[in-house]
């Protein structure tokens, strides 16, 4: 039998920060994470693609905004939909192709994929998620008090609004999932964490002002469909205790226990390396093999032990 994994791409990886951000710009770096994908399927594994979407909310946020005098504004739950079909297709159109080139005839399909969050998610009551473009202090403030926004000081980088960011719960499409996995199609799904949704007392689901957190959410969807691995794909080739400075250690191998004890110490920030750590975390305690984090193009090296974090029980 093949080897589940949950292969989960940061939205970064495919709108670079010194890039413009264009189509063209996206579908590039796309095929370049797509190569070491349609190798791991090469290699024998059974592979659901998730991906972040935060530059490209940013964008239809931005683009919305600017247009607003001819356009209404889009909801964010769609903001979110919206990523997940032209991000999906995009990751479809070039990991089609590099499957191809590799001889293997696989289909690649999209799920537009709702997440269940808690509508008494105690993150409802304190936005923390920055989205969208920069501001100055004084046009945060205006856009505060004209659309009631949460706004915050990102990183001296300027003024962002945020959001809600609470914890996803259930896949709704997870058995869909399933289904094509077992037909031998290689899935994309829960782009940007999924669509945030919650059930009223009928059982009917609406979509919420929120963003879900991708790692999380990647971490649900290995542990709803069994995967054996989860897989996540960032900025550094290794986790790292006191990254950045003189007295940095680097970790190729931990333990879950060894993983919470940093995670509780504070070693890894909530807005960098500390989702991905809780996620893989969970990850295992939930019943996963093994988590490796690491850079785009240090996956097959990561996957041989060359390089990468590898965290297991």
């Amino acid at each position: 039998m093949s080897r589940l994994a949950v292969v989960a791409v940061g939205g970064n990886s495919i709108t670079r920060p010194d890039q413009r951000g264009t189509v063209l710009e996206q579908f590039e770096n796309a095929r370049e994470t797509a190569g070491h994908i349609a190798e791991m399927v090469a290699r024998g594994y059974s592979v659901v693609v998730t991906h972040g979407n935060g530059p490209q909310v940013g964008g239809i946020l931005l683009r919305a905004e600017m247009a607003a005098h001819v356009v209404p504004p889009v909801p964010l739950d769609s903001c979110v939909a919206n990523t997940q079909g032209g991000m999906g297709y995009m990751l479809q159109q070039v990991l089609g192709t590099e499957l191809r080139s590799r001889g293997i005839e696989r289909e690649v399909a999209t799920v537009v994929t709702q997440v269940v969050v808690d509508a008494d998610d105690p993150a409802f009551e304190r936005a923390t998620k920055p989205i969208g473009p920069f501001y100055t202090r004084e046009e945060a403030e205006r856009k505060r008090d004209e659309k009631g926004w949460d706004v915050v000081e990102d990183a001296n980088r300027g003024w962002r609004r945020v959001v809600p960011s609470p914890l996803p719960k259930r896949i709704v499409e997870a058995r869909s999932i399933q289904g094509l996995l077992d037909s031998g199609s290689i899935v994309i799904a829960v782009g940007g964490g999924g669509v945030p949704v919650v059930k009223d007392d009928d059982g009917n689901l609406r979509g919420v002002e929120a963003v879900i957190d991708k790692d999380h959410a990647s971490r649900l969807i290995g542990n709803s469909i069994g995967a054996q691995l989860l897989l996540i794909s960032t900025a550094v080739e290794q986790v790292s205790l006191h990254h950045g400075q003189e007295n940095e250690v680097s970790l190729p191998r931990l333990t879950v226990a060894d993983a919470r004890v940093y995670y509780d110490e504070g070693h890894f920030p909530p807005g960098s390396m500390g989702p991905k750590v809780l996620a893989g975390i969970q990850f295992i305690e939930n019943g996963g093999e093994e988590v490796i984090i690491t850079t785009p193009e240090s996956i097959i090296r990561a996957l041989d032990g060359e390089t990468g974090t590898h965290m297991t029980s």
